[in-house]
């Protein structure tokens, strides 16, 4: 019985030696798989950047893909989304290639150290991974990807509104501090997605700075559909204004023309009221369509004012001559109802005298109504011909304020042709370098 306990020992004592030295052999061993590298490289816990003898690690950005996702007019403020490729080399994550038989291997993105992009102008930026794993190649190149939404403030040069075209600029860089920091390399830059609703991104260029390292930026060249403005805007103003002046052919009596006018003025105003919230803000530049607008709302108001003047000079004579509000209703007709109250006052008078004068005073009283009459007459006529020459003064100024307006309108329309054509605003989006 000694003999056979004895021997159960010995057996259990080299069984335990003997998987004491396989577990020893196994955790030894090369992986023979890409999970296994892959915890082993986790484990070694590389959130530092890699720390080469200069300090400074160099990122080579590979593509960068530019999108606008929309344009504030009014905060003079625009968003973006940049895709990022890129890659650098961490010699702390090479392995052999001939110990392990894989070129490449998966890691999270998490679990290592990737470089931070920041935005010199921007005020806010959330970077966000493509994807939650990152590629590690044998000699400890790492590829990676992001998608950086940014925001920035630019200044945008809206004098020309709807006819805008300008450029802003993106400071796209990384940290460096001294003689330590991050090196970009900068690939392929690429526009996309140009149009985005009235804002179109024409171009995307990458200008950098030979002296300064961290002062690169990528110019991004804008433009806008100017088709809903000018439908919204431009448009209804313009045929206002044509109406405006088509109304000098109504007639000056009767007050059409007048009605006409404030209506239009209103009509102006009310669309004024509401589309006041798709005009942009003033900010350094003011749009020159907001004075457009005031140019046109003073030339109706005084359009108006005039018709409304000539038209009291052609019915009333000078404005002064009729003060009570009852001579101002009855000024068309006052002296016609003088003259014809006189005249048939006379008549009258003439009429009861013939009937009971004698008949030697027939002839001189028949002498006397005739020269009545005819005063009257002539009363009417000289009435008629003061109206005539005030209908005829009122025309031809009337006539000379539609030449005034066409003038007006035409001179106004070179102008802002050639105020179009210069600079007169320029606003430096390069000022948050200091």
């Amino acid at each position: 019985m000694v003999s056979a306990k004895r021997i159960l020992k010995c057996l259990s004592i080299v069984y335990y030696l003997l998987v004491f030295s396989n577990l020893m052999d196994g955790s030894l061993a090369t992986c023979i798989t890409r999970r296994c590298l892959a915890n082993q490289l986790v484990a070694l816990e590389l959130f530092s950047p890699p720390m080469p003898p200069e300090c400074t690690v160099t990122v080579n950005l590979t593509s960068i893909q530019y999108e606008t996702l929309s344009v504030d007019t009014k905060a003079l403020r625009f968003s973006s989304r940049i895709r990022i490729d890129m890659e650098w080399k961490d010699p702390d994550l090479a392995w052999n290639e001939t110990e392990y038989n894989f070129k490449e291997i998966m890691l999270p993105v998490d679990k290592i150290w990737t470089p931070d992009l920041t935005v010199n102008n921007a005020i806010q930026t959330d970077v966000k991974p493509v994807s939650t794993d990152i590629l590690v190649k044998y000699d400890g190149t790492v590829q990676h990807a992001i998608q950086l939404y940014t925001t920035v403030v630019c200044g945008i040069n809206l004098f020309t509104y709807p006819f805008v075209k300008d450029a802003c600029p993106v400071a796209l860089n990384g940290w460096t501090e001294n003689s330590c920091g991050l090196h970009f390399i900068y690939g392929s830059v690429s526009p996309v997605g140009a149009s985005r609703g009235e804002w179109i991104t024409m171009s995307v260029e990458l200008h950098q700075d030979k002296q300064h390292d961290d002062r690169n930026y990528l110019y991004v060249t804008m433009s806008t559909n100017p088709f809903n403005t000018i439908v919204t805007l431009v448009l209804p103003s313009v045929l206002i204004m044509l109406a405006d002046m088509g109304s000098f052919a109504l007639p000056l009596e009767g007050g059409k023309r007048s009605s006409f006018k404030i209506t239009l003025v209103l009509s102006f105003t009310m669309s004024l009221f509401i589309l006041t919230d798709n005009l942009p803000d003033t900010g350094l530049c003011s749009p020159l369509i907001r004075y457009h607008f005031c140019f046109c709302l003073i030339v109706l108001g005084m359009s108006l004012l005039i018709s409304m003047l000539i038209s009291r000079f052609a019915d009333c004579g000078p404005i002064l001559s009729c003060r009570s509000s009852k001579k101002q209703k009855l000024c068309n007709d006052s002296s016609k109802n003088e003259i014809n109250i006189s005249g048939e006052d006379e008549i009258k008078k003439d009429i009861n005298l013939n009937g009971v004068s004698t008949i030697s005073d027939d002839v001189t009283a028949k002498d006397t109504s005739i020269q009545k009459i005819v005063n009257f007459v002539e009363n009417i006529k000289t009435t008629n011909k003061k109206t005539e020459k005030r209908h005829e003064y009122a025309s031809r100024i009337d006539r000379a304020c539609f030449r005034c307006y066409l003038c007006l309108a035409s001179l106004y329309c070179i102008f802002l042709i050639g105020i179009t054509r210069t600079e007169l605003c320029k606003i430096n989006n390069l000022d948050f370098w200091i």
